[in-house]
């Protein structure tokens, strides 16, 4: 009983991977959808802010990013458990 259990366990970590990769997606895209949506916005409104604008957006659109990498690696360690 408990060995069918821990296989079924085991059989889970692809589903898992997936399951993380998926929701990472859809939340860094979204993510990254309204932050440049907002930063066009601001530049519509002030363009002489904008390459204070543009490097604040730059250095937010690269931490979503650098999330979306950090779910890539956990979603390798499911599957390779």
């Amino acid at each position: 009983m408990l060995l069918q259990i821990l296989s079924a366990i085991d059989s889970l970590g692809p589903l898992g991977a997936g399951i993380v990769l998926g929701l990472t997606g859809l939340g860094a895209g979204i993510g990254m959808g309204i932050s440049i949506s907002k930063a066009t916005d601001a530049i519509g409104r002030q363009p002489e802010a904008d390459s204070k604008i543009r490097t604040t957006l730059l250095m937010g659109l690269a931490f979503i990013e650098t999330l979306a990498i950090y779910s890539l690696l956990v979603a390798i360690l499911l599957i390779t458990m």
